[in-house]
Formats: structure tokens, sequence, C-alpha cells
């Protein structure tokens, strides 16, 4: 049986199209080394962020593993430019920077999930199918310094009551297990729910408080005080 399940996650790797967008040469080609190794097709590379929005608007792949700082356009720039564009590719930030701006600025851009580059290539593969799911994957110490960060600034009353007019019990519910990073078979668990129908809540929630992705729903549900 595990075998099975082994062999579906990896046909479901295998379908996924990624771009790579980083300014050095070499980091590139070992990267797309280690994913083409792990079955990952890499369908196209850039060396910048304006390069970057190009390749994604030719090759519409399904995820991008974007770096942080580049000349031209940088990431941030670029993730903006690509969810704007291409709805349907979802973007994974990898990068040295650790700083609290730096990921905020970028979840807020639409990025699905922010890694360091000191990241194994196991959470990177995780990474990038979360992506693809539309679900989110960030370092822990990252995330839990970004709530930190949201929370230290001042509550949003408004948002709170927008959240309570657009969405369902059950939905706050959902929400806020998304903002106490709970994935979703921990959510489906706790509410004793299908993984399935996590999905179809956390879509709903995305549509009525028009957000891109689960990590911003965390960071709307945060700022809104109802966690």
């Amino acid at each position: 049986m595990s075998e099975m399940l082994q062999t579906t996650a990896e046909r479901q790797t295998e379908s996924l199209r990624v771009v790579l967008v980083d300014d050095h040469d070499l980091f590139r080609t070992g990267l797309r080394n280690l994913l083409e190794e792990q079955g990952l097709l890499v369908v196209g590379e850039a060396a910048s962020g304006a390069e970057a929005v190009r390749i994604v608007s030719e090759l519409t792949p399904d995820v991008v593993v974007m770096d942080l700082n580049m000349p031209e356009m940088g990431g941030i720039e670029a993730t903006r430019h690509i969810t704007a564009t291409a709805p349907l590719t979802r973007v994974l930030m990898l990068t040295i920077s650790d700083q609290d701006s730096d990921v905020m600025d970028a979840i807020l851009a639409g990025a699905c999930g922010y890694l360091l580059k000191d990241a194994s290539i196991q959470d990177l593969i995780l990474g990038i199918r979360a992506a693809a799911r539309g679900e989110s994957l960030i370092s822990p110490t990252i995330a839990a310094r970004l709530l930190q960060r949201v929370r230290a600034t001042t509550a949003q009353p408004h948002i709170a009551e927008v959240i309570r007019a657009e969405l369902s019990e059950r939905e706050i519910e959902v929400l806020k297990l998304i903002a106490n990073g709970k994935d979703n078979a921990l959510i489906a668990a706790e509410l004793h729910i299908s993984p399935k129908t996590v999905k179809n809540h956390i879509s709903n929630i995305l549509m009525k408080l028009q957000i891109d992705n689960r990590i911003q729903a965390a960071v709307y549900a945060v700022r809104s005080g109802i966690v």
C-alpha cells in the first residue's frame, strides 16, 4: 500500500511544470539537477524578475521558484506581476533573506510559500507540491515571526466585521485553524470533516474575501483580531 501511495506521489510530482528564477547560473543549474532527479519537469529558467514575467506568460508553468533580490526587477515585483497576469501559476519564494519585511512583502504580493535556501530538497519538493495545490509552505520559524509581527500591529476591527458578514460559522472555524498554522489534514481531523470538504471551504474563503492564498488568509485573520 505504501509503495502505491509513493508511486502516486511521484506521478503527481512528475506532472508539475516548474520555472526557476535566480540570477546565479550555478545555483539554477544545481537546483535544476536536484529537481529533475526528483521527477519534476523544469520547463524554463530566468535570471531576472522581468525575464521571469515574460517566460511565465509564454510557458504558464504550474510553479515558479523565485529568488528575492535580482537585477532589473526583484522577486517581489515579479511575483506581483505573475499573480496578476497568470493566476493559475503559483509562486514559491526561495531566498537567503529571513527579514520579516521581505516575507510580508512576498506574501502580500501573492507568493504561496517562502523557504530559505538552506532548506532541504525534501522541504523544497513539499513546498512546490503545496504551491501547486494552492496551499502554502513557509519555514516554521519564519511563519511564527510573521504572525507575531502581524499581531503586534494595530488590530483592524473592520476586517473582523467583513469576515463575520461574508463567511459562514464553519468557514470562520476553518480560517482560524489556518491562522494557527494547521494544514488541511489537521483541519479535517479537528473538525471531523473530509480533506476535500476542507479544500472546498478554503476555496470559498479565498473567493469571498478576495484574497489569493491561505497565507494571506492567515494574515487577514490575525489582523482582524479573530484569532
